[in-house]
C-alpha cells in the first residue's frame, strides 16, 4: 500500500481537528441552551427530540434507503445517475428536499398536535440540525482525528492495522486519510461556518413548514422543498469536483439568508396572531 507511505500529517491537522470536534458538540448545545433559556415557558423538549428523530427517520433511514437502490447498488438507474452530473445533482437535491421537508411536515401535522408555538417550531429545527451534526459530522471529525494521531506517530503498519486498512479496503480508505492529513484551520473554519449556516437553514425551513401546517396553506411545504433544493445545489455540484469550496459556502450563505428572511417574516406573523 505504497499510496499511504507518502501521507504526511500537517502540523495543524491534529489541533484543528480537536477544536472542530469540540465545536461540533458546542454548536447544537449552544443553540439549544440559548433558545431554551429565552423561551422556557413556550418550548417543550419533546419538540427538540421530535426534530432529532425526524432527521434520523427521513434522512438517515428513508432517504438513505433510496440512495442504496439508486446510487450504491449496481443497476441501470445507479449507473445513469452516477455517470451523469446533471442527473446526480438533480437527484441529490430532490431527495434531500423532499425527504427532509416532508418529514418535518408529517411529524408536525400528524404527531406534534400539542404545544404548537412558533418557539417550538424553532426547537424542532434545532433538534433536526443538531442531530445531523452529532450523527453525521461529529463521527467523521472523530475518525479524521484518530487517523491523524495514528499516522503522526510514524508507524505506518501499526496505523493501517489499527484502522483495519487492508489491500482490499485501501482504495476506499485513502480519501479519508488524505482528508485527515490535509485538515487545517482553513478547513476547520469552513466546516464550522457550514454547520452554523446549516443550523440556521434547518430552523428557518422548519418555521416555513410549521407555518403551512398551522395555517393550512399548502404552498409552504413546496416552498420549503424548493428552497432546500436550491441551497443544496452547489454542494451537490461540489461533490462532483466542479466547484471550489469557497463558492459553495457563499452559495449556501446566500440561500440561508433568504430562508431566514422568509422564516422571520412568518414567525412574526405567527406571534402577531397570538397577540390578536
Amino acid at each position: 500500500m505504497s499510496a499511504f507511505e507518502n501521507i504526511v500529517i500537517g502540523k495543524a491537522s491534529i489541533p484543528s481537528l480537536v477544536i472542530t470536534v469540540i465545536l461540533m458538540i458546542v454548536i447544537p448545545l449552544g443553540f439549544y441552551l440559548y433558545w431554551r433559556r429565552e423561551h422556557k415557558e413556550q418550548t417543550k423538549i419533546s419538540w427538540l427530540i421530535a426534530g432529532a428523530i425526524g432527521f434520523i427517520v427521513s434522512a438517515r433511514v428513508l432517504e438513505l434507503g433510496v440512495h442504496y437502490l439508486c446510487i450504491i447498488m449496481d443497476n441501470p438507474v445507479s449507473r445513469f445517475i452516477n455517470g451523469n452530473t446533471a442527473a446526480f445533482v438533480l437527484y441529490g437535491i430532490t431527495m434531500a428536499g423532499v425527504f427532509e421537508e416532508c418529514g418535518r411536515h408529517v411529524i408536525m401535522r400528524y404527531i406534534l398536535k400539542k404545544n404548537r408555538t412558533p418557539e417550538n417550531a424553532v426547537m424542532y429545527g434545532i433538534g433536526h440540525g443538531g442531530i445531523e451534526i452529532l450523527t453525521v459530522l461529529l463521527p467523521a471529525m472523530i475518525l479524521y482525528l484518530v487517523i491523524a494521531v495514528l499516522f503522526s506517530r510514524g508507524d505506518l503498519q501499526t496505523a493501517l492495522k489499527t484502522l483495519n486498512i487492508t489491500e482490499e479496503t485501501a482504495a476506499a480508505a485513502l480519501p479519508s486519510v488524505q482528508a485527515a492529513a490535509s485538515f487545517d484551520y482553513f478547513v476547520m473554519g469552513m466546516n464550522v461556518i457550514e454547520r452554523l449556516l446549516a443550523m440556521f437553514a434547518h430552523i428557518g425551513l422548519t418555521v416555513i413548514v410549521y407555518y403551512g401546517v398551522v395555517t393550512g396553506k399548502r404552498v409552504y411545504l413546496p416552498l420549503a422543498i424548493v428552497l432546500h433544493m436550491l441551497m443544496d445545489t452547489f454542494p451537490a455540484i461540489y461533490q462532483r469536483g466542479l466547484l471550489p469550496l469557497w463558492s459553495v459556502e457563499l452559495w449556501v450563505a446566500f440561500w440561508t439568508v433568504a430562508i431566514m428572511l422568509v422564516a422571520v417574516k412568518l414567525y412574526k406573523k405567527l406571534k402577531q396572531q397570538e397577540m390578536n
